[in-house]
Protein backbone atom coordinates (compact mmCIF):
# COMPACT_ATOMS: atom_id res chain seq x y z
CA UNK A 1 0.00 0.00 0.00
CA UNK A 2 1.30 3.41 -0.99
CA UNK A 3 0.85 6.13 1.61
CA UNK A 4 1.26 9.79 0.70
CA UNK A 5 0.02 13.10 2.07
CA UNK A 6 -2.58 14.81 -0.18
CA UNK A 7 -2.09 18.07 1.76
CA UNK A 8 1.63 17.90 0.93
CA UNK A 9 2.71 18.82 4.45
CA UNK A 10 5.10 15.91 3.90
CA UNK A 11 6.83 15.16 0.61
CA UNK A 12 7.46 11.56 1.64
CA UNK A 13 5.77 8.43 0.33
CA UNK A 14 5.85 5.04 2.03
CA UNK A 15 5.24 1.61 0.54
CA UNK A 16 3.82 -0.74 3.17
CA UNK A 17 4.22 -4.49 2.47
CA UNK A 18 0.87 -6.33 2.38
CA UNK A 19 1.43 -8.33 5.61
CA UNK A 20 1.92 -5.10 7.60
CA UNK A 21 -1.16 -3.28 6.34
CA UNK A 22 -3.54 -4.73 8.90
CA UNK A 23 -1.40 -3.57 11.86
CA UNK A 24 -1.65 0.07 10.74
CA UNK A 25 -5.01 0.27 12.51
CA UNK A 26 -3.11 -0.06 15.81
CA UNK A 27 -1.60 3.40 15.27
CA UNK A 28 -4.87 4.88 16.51
CA UNK A 29 -3.81 6.82 19.59
CA UNK A 30 -5.21 4.22 22.01
CA UNK A 31 -3.41 0.95 21.21
CA UNK A 32 -0.11 0.32 23.02
CA UNK A 33 3.29 -0.79 21.82
CA UNK A 34 2.52 -4.15 23.43
CA UNK A 35 -0.61 -4.41 21.27
CA UNK A 36 1.52 -3.77 18.18
CA UNK A 37 4.11 -6.37 19.20
CA UNK A 38 1.44 -8.95 19.95
CA UNK A 39 -0.10 -8.42 16.51
CA UNK A 40 3.30 -8.76 14.84
CA UNK A 41 4.05 -11.95 16.77
CA UNK A 42 0.74 -13.45 15.64
CA UNK A 43 1.33 -12.32 12.08
CA UNK A 44 4.94 -13.49 11.74
CA UNK A 45 5.03 -16.43 14.12
CA UNK A 46 8.24 -14.97 15.55
CA UNK A 47 8.82 -13.75 19.08
CA UNK A 48 11.55 -11.25 18.20
CA UNK A 49 9.48 -8.45 16.66
CA UNK A 50 10.77 -5.40 18.57
CA UNK A 51 13.01 -4.28 15.71
CA UNK A 52 10.19 -4.62 13.18
CA UNK A 53 7.84 -2.63 15.42
CA UNK A 54 10.48 0.08 15.84
CA UNK A 55 11.12 0.26 12.08
CA UNK A 56 7.44 0.59 11.23
CA UNK A 57 6.78 3.22 13.89
CA UNK A 58 9.92 5.16 12.95
CA UNK A 59 9.07 5.14 9.24
CA UNK A 60 5.56 6.51 9.88
CA UNK A 61 6.82 9.09 12.37
CA UNK A 62 9.70 10.39 10.24
CA UNK A 63 7.45 10.69 7.19
CA UNK A 64 5.02 12.84 9.17
CA UNK A 65 2.20 10.31 8.96
CA UNK A 66 1.43 10.18 12.70
CA UNK A 67 -0.32 12.90 14.67
CA UNK A 68 2.67 13.94 16.71
CA UNK A 69 5.22 16.73 17.01
CA UNK A 70 6.78 15.91 13.63
CA UNK A 71 3.44 16.21 11.89
CA UNK A 72 2.56 19.42 13.72
CA UNK A 73 5.89 20.97 12.73
CA UNK A 74 5.45 20.01 9.07
CA UNK A 75 1.90 21.38 9.00
CA UNK A 76 2.84 24.63 10.72
CA UNK A 77 5.73 25.16 8.30
CA UNK A 78 3.53 24.46 5.28
CA UNK A 79 0.90 26.93 6.49
CA UNK A 80 3.56 29.57 7.14
CA UNK A 81 5.21 29.05 3.75
CA UNK A 82 1.91 29.43 1.89
CA UNK A 83 0.89 32.49 3.90
CA UNK A 84 4.24 34.14 3.14
CA UNK A 85 4.27 33.28 -0.57
CA UNK A 86 3.79 36.37 -2.76
CA UNK A 87 1.59 34.49 -5.27
CA UNK A 88 -0.33 31.23 -5.55
CA UNK A 89 2.05 29.21 -7.72
CA UNK A 90 0.79 26.70 -10.28
CA UNK A 91 0.44 23.31 -8.60
CA UNK A 92 -0.75 21.22 -11.57
CA UNK A 93 1.44 22.57 -14.39
CA UNK A 94 3.64 19.92 -15.94
CA UNK A 95 1.35 17.18 -14.66
CA UNK A 96 -2.36 17.69 -15.14
CA UNK A 97 -1.66 20.09 -18.00
CA UNK A 98 1.42 21.26 -19.96
CA UNK A 99 3.96 23.29 -18.04
CA UNK A 100 5.02 25.50 -20.96
CA UNK A 101 2.85 28.39 -22.14
CA UNK A 102 3.04 27.65 -25.88
CA UNK A 103 2.21 23.98 -25.45
CA UNK A 104 -0.61 24.80 -23.04
CA UNK A 105 -2.18 27.30 -25.44
CA UNK A 106 -1.91 24.78 -28.28
CA UNK A 107 -3.67 22.09 -26.23
CA UNK A 108 -6.38 24.51 -25.07
CA UNK A 109 -6.92 25.68 -28.64
CA UNK A 110 -7.57 22.09 -29.69
CA UNK A 111 -10.09 21.68 -26.89
CA UNK A 112 -11.86 24.91 -27.79
CA UNK A 113 -12.33 23.96 -31.45
CA UNK A 114 -15.52 21.95 -32.10
CA UNK A 115 -15.53 19.12 -34.59
CA UNK A 116 -17.44 20.45 -37.63
CA UNK A 117 -18.35 16.89 -38.64
CA UNK A 118 -20.29 16.27 -35.45
CA UNK A 119 -23.64 18.11 -35.40
CA UNK A 120 -23.94 17.50 -31.67
CA UNK A 121 -20.89 19.64 -31.04
CA UNK A 122 -21.91 22.82 -32.83
CA UNK A 123 -21.72 26.08 -30.94
CA UNK A 124 -24.73 27.31 -29.00
CA UNK A 125 -24.77 31.10 -28.77
CA UNK A 126 -24.57 32.44 -25.25
CA UNK A 127 -27.53 34.44 -23.98
CA UNK A 128 -27.04 38.19 -23.88
CA UNK A 129 -27.81 38.11 -20.17
CA UNK A 130 -25.10 35.55 -19.36
CA UNK A 131 -24.10 35.85 -15.69
CA UNK A 132 -22.04 32.69 -15.33
CA UNK A 133 -20.84 29.35 -16.62
CA UNK A 134 -20.43 25.94 -14.99
CA UNK A 135 -17.62 23.66 -16.10
CA UNK A 136 -16.08 20.56 -14.54
CA UNK A 137 -12.65 20.65 -12.97
CA UNK A 138 -12.05 17.07 -14.05
CA UNK A 139 -8.80 16.24 -15.81
CA UNK A 140 -8.65 18.26 -19.00
CA UNK A 141 -8.77 15.21 -21.30
CA UNK A 142 -11.76 13.79 -19.43
CA UNK A 143 -13.89 16.90 -19.76
CA UNK A 144 -12.66 18.57 -22.93
CA UNK A 145 -16.11 18.89 -24.53
CA UNK A 146 -17.64 20.37 -21.38
CA UNK A 147 -14.77 22.81 -21.00
CA UNK A 148 -15.17 23.91 -24.61
CA UNK A 149 -18.92 24.41 -24.44
CA UNK A 150 -18.62 26.42 -21.23
CA UNK A 151 -15.71 28.70 -22.09
CA UNK A 152 -16.80 29.32 -25.69
CA UNK A 153 -19.90 30.93 -24.19
CA UNK A 154 -17.68 33.81 -23.09
CA UNK A 155 -17.49 36.63 -25.59
CA UNK A 156 -15.34 39.71 -26.13
CA UNK A 157 -17.80 41.80 -24.10
CA UNK A 158 -16.91 39.74 -21.00
CA UNK A 159 -13.20 40.50 -21.24
CA UNK A 160 -13.19 43.18 -18.54
CA UNK A 161 -15.34 41.24 -16.09
CA UNK A 162 -14.19 40.10 -12.67
CA UNK A 163 -14.57 36.32 -12.71
CA UNK A 164 -15.84 34.93 -9.42
CA UNK A 165 -14.41 31.41 -9.50
CA UNK A 166 -16.15 29.00 -7.14
CA UNK A 167 -14.21 25.75 -6.83
CA UNK A 168 -14.80 22.57 -4.90
CA UNK A 169 -12.42 22.32 -1.94
CA UNK A 170 -11.43 18.67 -1.80
CA UNK A 171 -9.45 19.14 1.42
CA UNK A 172 -11.29 22.02 3.07
CA UNK A 173 -13.31 22.19 6.27
CA UNK A 174 -17.02 21.36 6.02
CA UNK A 175 -19.35 24.35 5.79
CA UNK A 176 -16.38 26.71 5.30
CA UNK A 177 -15.14 28.81 2.39
CA UNK A 178 -11.47 29.40 1.60
CA UNK A 179 -10.25 32.82 0.47
CA UNK A 180 -6.86 34.13 -0.57
CA UNK A 181 -5.55 37.54 -1.61
CA UNK A 182 -2.80 36.01 -3.74
CA UNK A 183 -2.60 36.33 -7.50
CA UNK A 184 -2.77 33.00 -9.36
CA UNK A 185 0.15 32.01 -11.56
CA UNK A 186 -0.07 29.52 -14.44
CA UNK A 187 2.34 28.94 -17.34
CA UNK A 188 0.33 31.52 -19.29
CA UNK A 189 0.91 34.30 -16.75
CA UNK A 190 -0.36 35.90 -13.55
CA UNK A 191 -4.09 36.39 -12.98
CA UNK A 192 -5.03 39.30 -10.70
CA UNK A 193 -7.03 38.57 -7.58
CA UNK A 194 -9.42 41.39 -6.66
CA UNK A 195 -8.22 41.90 -3.11
CA UNK A 196 -10.80 44.55 -2.24
CA UNK A 197 -13.62 42.12 -2.97
CA UNK A 198 -11.84 39.34 -1.08
CA UNK A 199 -11.63 41.64 1.95
CA UNK A 200 -15.29 42.54 1.58
CA UNK A 201 -16.32 38.88 1.63
CA UNK A 202 -14.04 38.13 4.55
CA UNK A 203 -15.47 41.01 6.58
CA UNK A 204 -19.07 40.10 5.81
CA UNK A 205 -18.86 36.34 6.29
CA UNK A 206 -16.64 36.16 9.40
CA UNK A 207 -16.79 32.59 10.80
CA UNK A 208 -17.71 31.15 7.41
CA UNK A 209 -14.29 32.00 5.97
CA UNK A 210 -10.77 30.62 6.23
CA UNK A 211 -8.46 33.43 5.09
CA UNK A 212 -5.33 32.47 3.19
CA UNK A 213 -6.70 28.95 3.21
CA UNK A 214 -3.81 26.53 2.74
CA UNK A 215 -6.10 24.34 0.61
CA UNK A 216 -5.59 26.85 -2.22
CA UNK A 217 -1.96 25.70 -2.46
CA UNK A 218 -2.75 22.31 -3.98
CA UNK A 219 -6.36 22.61 -5.16
CA UNK A 220 -6.99 22.21 -8.90
CA UNK A 221 -10.66 23.24 -9.02
CA UNK A 222 -9.73 26.94 -9.34
CA UNK A 223 -6.39 26.55 -11.12
CA UNK A 224 -8.03 24.85 -14.13
CA UNK A 225 -10.68 27.57 -14.65
CA UNK A 226 -8.09 30.32 -14.24
CA UNK A 227 -5.88 28.78 -16.93
CA UNK A 228 -8.85 28.54 -19.31
CA UNK A 229 -9.84 32.15 -18.61
CA UNK A 230 -6.29 33.26 -19.32
CA UNK A 231 -6.36 31.37 -22.60
CA UNK A 232 -9.68 32.93 -23.63
CA UNK A 233 -8.64 36.44 -22.62
CA UNK A 234 -5.36 37.74 -21.22
CA UNK A 235 -2.88 36.40 -18.63
CA UNK A 236 -3.80 39.18 -16.17
CA UNK A 237 -7.53 38.36 -16.16
CA UNK A 238 -9.22 39.53 -12.95
CA UNK A 239 -10.53 36.86 -10.58
CA UNK A 240 -12.14 36.37 -7.18
CA UNK A 241 -11.17 32.81 -6.14
CA UNK A 242 -13.40 31.04 -3.60
CA UNK A 243 -12.96 27.46 -2.40
CA UNK A 244 -16.16 25.81 -1.20
CA UNK A 245 -15.63 23.20 1.49
CA UNK A 246 -17.80 20.07 1.56
CA UNK A 247 -21.43 20.56 2.53
CA UNK A 248 -21.32 17.72 5.03
CA UNK A 249 -24.77 18.38 6.44
CA UNK A 250 -26.33 17.88 3.02
CA UNK A 251 -24.25 14.79 2.35
CA UNK A 252 -24.54 12.99 5.67
CA UNK A 253 -27.41 14.49 7.67
CA UNK A 254 -30.03 15.11 5.00
CA UNK A 255 -30.25 18.80 5.94
CA UNK A 256 -29.93 21.76 3.61
CA UNK A 257 -26.44 23.23 3.79
CA UNK A 258 -27.86 26.75 3.64
CA UNK A 259 -29.52 26.07 6.99
CA UNK A 260 -26.03 26.12 8.50
CA UNK A 261 -25.36 29.61 9.86
CA UNK A 262 -21.87 29.82 8.34
CA UNK A 263 -23.07 28.76 4.90
CA UNK A 264 -26.09 31.07 5.07
CA UNK A 265 -23.83 33.94 6.10
CA UNK A 266 -21.47 33.41 3.19
CA UNK A 267 -24.27 32.94 0.65
CA UNK A 268 -25.68 36.22 1.90
CA UNK A 269 -22.32 37.91 1.41
CA UNK A 270 -22.08 36.57 -2.14
CA UNK A 271 -25.60 37.81 -2.87
CA UNK A 272 -24.76 41.27 -1.59
CA UNK A 273 -21.62 41.28 -3.72
CA UNK A 274 -23.64 40.43 -6.83
CA UNK A 275 -26.23 43.09 -6.02
CA UNK A 276 -23.57 45.77 -5.62
CA UNK A 277 -21.36 44.78 -8.58
CA UNK A 278 -23.65 42.89 -10.97
CA UNK A 279 -22.39 44.67 -14.08
CA UNK A 280 -18.77 43.88 -13.20
CA UNK A 281 -19.02 40.21 -12.21
CA UNK A 282 -19.28 36.93 -14.11
CA UNK A 283 -19.49 33.66 -12.21
CA UNK A 284 -17.40 30.59 -13.05
CA UNK A 285 -18.24 27.40 -11.21
CA UNK A 286 -15.49 24.76 -11.23
CA UNK A 287 -17.90 22.05 -10.21
CA UNK A 288 -17.87 18.35 -9.43
CA UNK A 289 -20.20 16.32 -11.58
CA UNK A 290 -21.37 12.83 -10.61
CA UNK A 291 -18.65 10.28 -9.87
CA UNK A 292 -19.80 6.95 -11.32
CA UNK A 293 -18.21 3.77 -12.59
CA UNK A 294 -15.82 1.13 -11.34
CA UNK A 295 -13.18 3.70 -10.49
CA UNK A 296 -15.51 4.98 -7.78
CA UNK A 297 -16.54 1.61 -6.37
CA UNK A 298 -19.53 0.72 -8.52
CA UNK A 299 -19.63 -2.90 -9.62
CA UNK A 300 -21.26 -2.37 -13.00
CA UNK A 301 -20.00 0.02 -15.70
CA UNK A 302 -22.52 2.81 -16.34
CA UNK A 303 -24.50 2.95 -19.57
CA UNK A 304 -25.83 6.24 -20.88
CA UNK A 305 -29.59 6.73 -20.43
CA UNK A 306 -29.87 3.47 -18.47
CA UNK A 307 -30.51 2.56 -14.83
CA UNK A 308 -28.25 4.54 -12.48
CA UNK A 309 -27.40 7.10 -15.15
CA UNK A 310 -31.02 8.30 -15.21
CA UNK A 311 -30.76 8.98 -11.48
CA UNK A 312 -27.37 10.64 -11.94
CA UNK A 313 -28.73 12.87 -14.72
CA UNK A 314 -31.68 13.98 -12.59
CA UNK A 315 -29.41 14.69 -9.62
CA UNK A 316 -26.94 16.72 -11.69
CA UNK A 317 -29.74 18.84 -13.12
Amino acid sequence: MLIRDPFQFSDKALVIPPPLIEVLELFDGTSTRLDLQSALVEMTGQLQVSELADQLASALQQAGFLEDATYEALRSQAYADFAAAPVRAAAMAGGAYPGEADELREVFSEYMTPDPADPALTDVPAPASLIGIAAPHVSRWGGAESYRDAYRALGPDHREKIFVVLGTSHYGQPERFGLTRKNFVTPIGEARTERALVDRLAAAALDAVNMEDYCHRNEHSIEFPVAFLQHVYEPDVRILPVLCGPFAKSLFEGALSEEDENVKQFFGALGELQAAHAKDLLWVMGVDMAHVGRRYGHEEPPEAYQAQMLTVSARDK
